[in-house]
């Protein structure tokens, strides 16, 4: 996008798009991108552990070194620059002082999964082959999770403050979303798929892909499994975060149809 290859891009989530624009993360320059529309998706990080560990904290795994069997997606060194939910777990861990590779050092081992909902992820949680899972697609596997005695551990302290630094958003895991969670878990948003273009890209033209939008939006499926609703996509709510600048040419359309005050 940022070179000039393609003109159009979907994303997911929103905060890669938040450190590409910023420069943050694996991204070493600030790059010239702006927001046609981001599409509701809720989703968050979890990262979760059997609760017979005693385990209450991410940096409690480095302080006792505790060997944990560990369900995750790719663990390639490559995956932590290109992956966006590797890159995520490795910068929490790495805030907290730890890779996946002490893990293993200290007696643990990885379980590797091609997705969030692979049946074998869900066999290791119910069978106890598997005593933690830091992923999100959280809506596939938290309540396996919480019927097999996992609890979530929170993003707090200096954790946080490092992935609120990249443009990470805090998040909260509630009960009304998570039945069978105890208490609300403060983590990060992971949400959000927005559609996005250059910044120099014509006016005219980022009006016309709103336009286009909203002309074929019966046609649309969504992650939220509701009609597409236009005000949504320019509305920076829980589903559809976005902290890069609209297009000018989106924001007039917003504006002239009614959907961005």
């Amino acid at each position: 996008m940022a070179e000039g290859k393609f003109s159009l891009a979907w994303i997911n989530p929103s905060v890669q798009v938040t450190m590409a624009y910023r420069g943050k993360g694996p991204f070493r320059k600030r790059l010239p991108l702006r927001a046609i529309a981001v599409f509701p998706s809720y989703d968050v990080m979890g990262f979760a552990v059997r609760e017979s560990t005693g385990i209450t904290s991410i940096s409690q795994i480095k302080k006792e070194r505790i060997p944990l069997k560990v369900s995750i997606r790719r663990t390639d060194k490559a995956a932590r620059k290109e992956d966006s939910t590797m890159f995520t777990v490795a910068e929490v861990l790495r805030a907290a002082g730890f890779t996946l590779e002490d893990i293993g050092r200290w007696g643990g081992a990885i379980h590797s999964t091609t997705r969030p909902t692979d049946p074998v992820r869900r066999a290791g949680i119910e069978s106890g082959a598997v005593d933690a899972v830091f992923d999100e697609g959280i809506k596939s596997w938290a309540r396996t999770a919480l019927e097999n005695g996992f609890r979530f551990l929170p993003v707090e302290g200096s954790i946080l403050k490092h992935m609120a630094a990249l443009g990470y958003r805090v998040a909260l895991m509630r009960k009304a979303q998570f039945p069978g969670i105890p208490a609300e878990v403060q983590t990060l948003d992971f949400s959000g798929w927005p559609m996005i273009v250059r910044a120099d890209m014509r006016d005219d033209v980022a009006y016309a892909l709103c336009e286009t939008i909203e002309k074929r939006k019966d046609m649309m499926p969504t992650d939220n499994y509701k009609p597409l609703d236009i005000a949504q996509l320019c509305a920076n709510d829980e589903e559809s975060p976005y902290d890069v600048p609209l297009h000018p040419g989106a924001v007039r359309f917003y504006r002239e149809r009614g959907y961005l005050k």
